[in-house]
């Protein structure tokens, strides 16, 4: 969600040829498959459209390839370190963190409530496009 998320932010502001936004998994469980269909529904209501993506796994060139890498939360973090051989440029970054209320996104995967994910994602996206020169 958040992938779509800033890009509609960025492309607000102007600046979508400024910035290159994916999303990467870091599990293997949805390699290949489309945007799950309640994120996609919601994504929707807010007029946010998310087709063709298909999701695909983080490599370890991402991490020299974008400035910045942006985990929801610290399981996904700590993955990511894994991921990429750490974390030597400080690239590796949680979205909240952006905002004055630091930590997980909610995620709607265990808790099913997309509205606070959305909320989560929508908030930590403004923040992070703020801190973004």
């Amino acid at each position: 969600m958040a992938e779509f998320i800033m890009k509609r932010l960025v492309s607000e502001a102007g600046r979508s040829d400024e910035f290159e936004i994916a999303s990467a998994a870091t599990s293997t469980e949805e390699i290949g498959n489309s945007v799950y269909p309640p994120a996609r529904r919601k994504l929707a209501e807010h007029g946010i459209n998310c087709e063709g993506k298909t999701a695909r796994q983080l490599r370890r060139d991402d991490y020299a390839h974008y400035d910045l890498l942006i985990g929801m939360d610290s399981y996904n973090i700590r993955n990511m370190q894994r991921m990429c051989g750490g974390d030597s440029e400080g690239k590796i970054h949680m979205l909240l963190d952006y905002t004055n209320r630091p930590g997980d996104v909610a995620d709607p995967w265990y808790t099913g409530n997309f509205d606070a994910t959305y909320r989560d994602c929508l908030e930590g996206c403004r923040e992070l496009l703020k801190h973004c020169p």
